[in-house]
């Protein structure tokens, strides 16, 4: 007798990971980056799996290439923007196809939630001509992956597998399945496949169209795109969360192609429904992926002349725009909330640096991506520019040419994370010194990939299960590459960072300041981080009668400290971290310690 399987409430990002666990997947790499974080981690958790964070989304796909090459099914998983770095092998390993399932996740991010663009990553599978997956919920997310993998090996291809925030984070009841064991293939050379030379690359572009057309006629009999008809007067066609924001606005009223294979798109499928209906509405976020094509095809539609091209949908905006009806089952008010907009946590120890390069005069300051691009918050405003991974070294390096062709003398001084520098940062500052570039650098080391969720990286010595891993010391790596001015600081000490700047200012570039210390949320140190950080004992107080009400503290902008007019300054203990940062800027002594700390 077979045991019925449970059902069990998952993330769609938990799903994905169910699904390709009970896939057989072996093999699985990625870069944390939200929306897509809990993919990997949640992997991490099945021993039949071997899951690590890679250094960078590229090398991650670059990984995930070479197992499936061998023959294992092997998963990466990345945000939108990390599809961009892994472009490259995307590109290259749709040509040379794979043995073992490869299925690459993107988690695009409508709605702009942690992202610094809105990009629709439908289209890589368009320009790299790969199969497409698009589900809807939490139990289409498990249940398209295993189908992905079975698509993957039956035509030798990597497939696309696009999540978005909303269906990478809504949670909905999933029936487990059993792991299928997948034997792999053995491995044998074959030049002639995967050695991507001009030539055999002509060879492969043609033997890749002729993929996509067999996967056309497979897009048009899958179920993965299926109609569900209704009212005959209005018809829907729609993908991923739209179908269940549609739904929820048309109901009864419209019949239904809902689409979870979107690339190749079943054409045939289209134009049958399409003479089912009076009228066409295509219901898609972001970009008019399926309603160019529905057009293409010569069916009127109505689609993004409604719906906005920026953002996220729902039900209610559907129903507004495309049936002139407010459905909302929510009281609607003026009233809003506060705006709360976000800032470095209280003790984080990015703080102290961008508070000091605040205080410079004439000076630009490039940031990066991380939880450090926030010193570009009030009051701080500490940052110039924040362009992409990376980009915190790099475009420092071209505002010095710019300044040094126009002759102006603004210092330059480049910022950086310490997980981003190894993820893009180690090429930049390898062209600065290469080139012999007037800039410095910051490199704030906080001991995690803090902004999504305190994951380990390749200088924290831990692996994504926990296990020992070897430390990559950031300063052996910029000694490495040929550096002579390095420095290292506690970020925490004011006076110390001040003088450092000073003094660096004179130097011949460039030079690296390598500011170093836990983010005050981490939970638990890693074992070699006990005995190194001295982690402070006491909170911080205001002793209200010395308090002369300058509003110093308040220039920190840490979230501790607040300010009530005609009292003073007041410092929450209940947050407080004491890294002493207001005990030191504070020019009346107002701010003593009080108590120690728990940790």
């Amino acid at each position: 007798m077979r045991w019925k399987m449970p059902k069990v409430l998952l993330s769609g990002n938990e799903a994905c990971a169910r699904g390709a666990y009970e896939a057989g997947v072996q093999v699985a790499c990625g870069y944390p980056g939200t929306p897509s974080t809990e993919i990997l981690e949640s992997l991490a958790q099945y021993r039949e799996i071997d899951s690590e964070w890679s250094i960078n989304e590229k090398v991650a796909l670059e990984i995930i290439f070479g197992s499936a090459f061998a023959g294992l099914r092997s998963l990466a998983t990345m945000k939108n923007v990390g599809l961009n770095v892994a472009a490259d092998p995307l590109f290259s390993g749709a040509y040379l196809g794979v043995e073992g399932g490869c299925v690459i996740i993107s988690a695009d991010d409508p709605g702009l939630h942690s992202s610094q663009t809105e990009q629709d990553n439908r289209y890589y599978a368009l320009h790299a001509k790969v199969p497409l997956f698009e589900p809807s919920d939490s139990q289409e997310a498990k249940e398209m992956m295993k189908t992905a993998f079975e698509v993957s090996e039956q035509y030798k291809i990597p497939v696309l597998f696009r999540m978005t925030t909303r269906v990478c984070h809504s949670k909905g009841l999933v029936e487990l399945g059993e792991r299928i064991e997948k034997t792999p293939t053995v491995y044998r050379r074959d030049l002639t496949r995967f050695v991507a030379t001009p030539a055999r690359c002509r060879v492969h572009h043609g033997e890749l169209e002729q993929k996509l057309k067999a996967l056309e006629e497979w897009s048009n009999e899958t179920g993965l795109n299926f109609i569900e008809m209704g009212d005959p007067k209005i018809g829907v066609i729609t993908s991923g969360i739209a179908y269940q924001h549609a739904k929820e606005a048309f109901g009864s009223r419209a019949s239904f192609l809902k689409l979870g294979f979107t690339h190749p798109l079943p054409s045939r499928k289209i134009i049958d429904f399409s003479r089912k209906v009076e009228r066409i509405y295509v219901i898609e976020e972001n970009d008019p992926f399926i309603e160019n094509h529905v057009k293409a095809l010569g069916i009127s539609a109505i689609g993004k002349e409604r719906l906005s091209l920026c953002g996220e949908l729902n039900s209610e905006m559907i129903a507004s725009r495309l049936l002139g009806e407010n459905v909302s089952g929510c009281e609607i008010t003026e009233e809003k909330a506060l705006p709360r907009p976000p800032v470095l946590c209280s003790g984080c120890p990015h703080r102290g640096v961008f508070y000091e390069l605040s205080q410079l005069k004439d000076t630009v300051i490039t940031g990066d991506i991380g939880c450090y691009t926030l010193g570009s918050a009030e009051p701080l405003n500490a940052m110039d520019t924040v362009l992409c991974m990376g980009a915190g070294i790099s475009a420092a390096i071209g505002f010095e040419r710019a300044f040094k062709k126009i002759g102006r003398t603004s210092r330059v001084i480049g910022v950086i994370g310490d997980s981003t520098f190894f993820h893009s940062g180690i090429t930049g500052l390898a062209d600065a010194v290469f080139n012999r570039s007037q800039i410095t650098v910051c490199i704030l080391d906080n001991r995690s990939t803090a902004m999504t969720g305190h994951q380990n990286n390749h200088g924290t010595g831990l692996r994504l299960s926990g296990k020992p891993a070897t430390e990559i010391e950031i300063k052996d790596i910029v000694k490495a590459l040929g550096v002579e001015h390095f420095f290292e600081i506690n970020p925490n000490d004011l006076a110390g960072l001040k003088a450092l700047l000073k003094e660096t200012a004179a130097l011949e570039g460039p030079i690296v300041i390598l500011a170093q210390w836990p983010c005050a949320l981490l939970k638990e140190l890693p074992p070699q981080d006990r005995s190194k950080f001295d982690l402070p004992q006491s909170k911080y107080t205001v002793q209200e009668d010395m308090c002369k009400k300058c509003k110093k503290c308040l220039t920190l902008g840490c979230p501790s400290i607040s300010f009530i007019p005609g009292a003073g300054s007041r410092i929450d203990e209940s947050t407080c971290k004491g890294c002493s940062l207001c005990y030191q800027v504070c020019p009346f002594h107002a701010i003593q310690k009080r108590g120690d700390r728990n940790v």
